[in-house]
């Protein structure tokens, strides 16, 4: 590059190449003839394109998101076989109440991605422990008592605020909000609080189905046990996943692009519920 520089031409290597590390890269050249002067660089290629994956990531992984929110099995609502069981059974009902819980919780995208941004930079098991359980006392609260006592809240607009709680997090763990404000929220505090939102978006839609009165404390709580089991096996998961994954290189490289990706998804899962409550 440097010769072509000096002998007065200009161009760029797009395709790359690997330099004396044996990393690839890619480069460009160019003659200042005002100053008598060839210049010649070179950059990392997985840095020169990274806007690219970032554009790739931004887009496919929310578009994909939100194939999953149109698809009653995936959605945050219960499905409609077991809506119908909800329906139909009366009494108190503990194992397929336990089941249902831990089903909706293994299946709910929007739980699995605050919680999946909630651990994002958490490595210590303590703290891990700590905001997990936040986010659990702020789940069942708001599940039970939004049940018990018919708490009537729009569906669409819970679920709208379920979303921001997405965006919420990927910004913190971006670190937008030290940037962009001069400060930082508490952390836990907020935890706390989405997870009053996301036990009353499941709330909202068990309300819908008009689950019988006869054994409905019961039931509830053998719901809220199954959604911890579940959130609990969604978490080994996740931190398996994650375990393995700080163990690469690419951890740090793609964070920021994994967590603009996730802000994104928020972006779209509110403007669908949003979208819903307009029309609906």
């Amino acid at each position: 590059m440097a010769a072509l520089a000096v002998q007065g031409e200009a161009g760029i290597d797009a395709n790359g190449y690997r330099d004396y590390r044996g990393v690839p890269v890619v480069g460009a050249w160019v003659w200042l003839p005002e100053y008598d002067l060839g210049v010649a660089t070179e950059m990392n290629a997985a840095e020169a394109y990274r806007p690219l994956y970032l554009l790739r990531y931004s887009f496919w992984g929310p578009f994909a998101l939100l194939v999953l929110a149109a698809t009653d099995a995936l959605a945050h609502a219960v499905t409609e076989g077991d809506k119908g069981y909800i329906i139909e059974i009366s009494g108190i009902n503990l194992i397929p109440f336990v089941y249902l819980g831990a089903k909706h919780m293994v299946t709910g995208y929007d739980h699995l991605l605050f919680l999946f941004g909630v651990i994002f930079f958490l490595y210590r098991m303590k703290h891990i422990a700590i905001y997990v359980s936040l986010f659990a006392v702020g789940h069942s609260t708001t599940m039970l008592l939004g049940v018990f006592f018919d708490w009537n809240v729009s569906s669409y607009l819970i679920d709208a605020i379920i979303g921001l709680s997405v965006v919420y997090k990927a910004l913190d763990n971006l670190g937008a909000f030290q940037r962009w404000f001069g400060f930082q929220p508490d952390t836990k505090i907020a935890t706390l609080v989405f997870g009053f939102f996301h036990g009353l978006g499941l709330a909202t839609k068990i309300l819908e189905y008009d689950i019988a009165p006869d054994g409905l404390l019961p039931n509830l709580i053998a719901f809220n046990i199954g959604v911890e089991l579940g959130q609990l096996i969604a978490l080994a998961m996740i931190l398996i996943f994650m375990g393995f994954w700080r163990r690469t290189e690419g951890f740090w490289r793609h964070a920021y692009t994994v967590n603009v990706a996730m802000m994104s998804a928020g972006f779209m899962l509110i403007g669908y519920q949003l979208t819903g409550y307009f029309v609906a």
